[in-house]
């Protein structure tokens, strides 16, 4: 399924969430990154909650189908205060691995701390470090927004950088 070495190799990075799902797209090309692709997929707030992952699936496998990775790389899970959140998460999460499972790409799963380190030698980064981190790296003006796209390319980054 993957495109052929020639043009590099593809990672998407998913910051994954319910109402909001960070996705970037990068191509490797020897020690090269470029940035291929990125954008957030929503949810309606009031829809009921299968509905919200059934069109969160189905964005998601959309994606995979046009860019055809070679990995997808999605953040682990981080633990808040907020179960109610971490357990959104934890569901959009697992929609990622089915989806990335049914079309049999491989995935990474990278936490937080190990992302942030990665991008800017600091595992405690803020938001705007590790956006401003992406843009530099990606040969971007500015970070991405919102702060999900930043987080699912660094995530795609970091999951470049791991494979080599």
């Amino acid at each position: 399924m993957p495109l052929e070495t020639t043009r590099g190799r593809i990672i998407v990075g998913i910051d994954p969430g319910t109402a909001r799902c960070g996705y970037g797209v990068v191509v490797v090309k020897r020690r090269e990154l470029a940035l291929r692709a990125c954008g957030l997929i929503t949810t309606a707030a009031g829809a009921d909650r299968s509905e919200r992952l059934a069109r969160l699936q189905t964005a998601l496998e959309q994606i995979l189908k046009r860019h055809r990775p070679h990995r997808v790389a999605v953040e682990e899970l981080f633990f808040s205060k907020n179960v109610k959140t971490a357990m959104a998460v934890a569901e959009a999460r697992g929609v990622v691995l089915a989806a990335s499972a049914r079309l049999k790409i491989p995935v990474d799963a990278i936490s937080p701390g190990t992302i942030k380190q990665s991008l800017t030698s600091f595992g405690r980064a803020s938001k705007q470090q590790v956006g401003k981190m992406v843009a530099l790296i990606l040969g971007l003006a500015k970070p991405p927004r919102p702060d999900d796209v930043a987080d699912a390319l660094a995530c795609a980054i970091t999951c470049a950088w791991r494979e080599r």
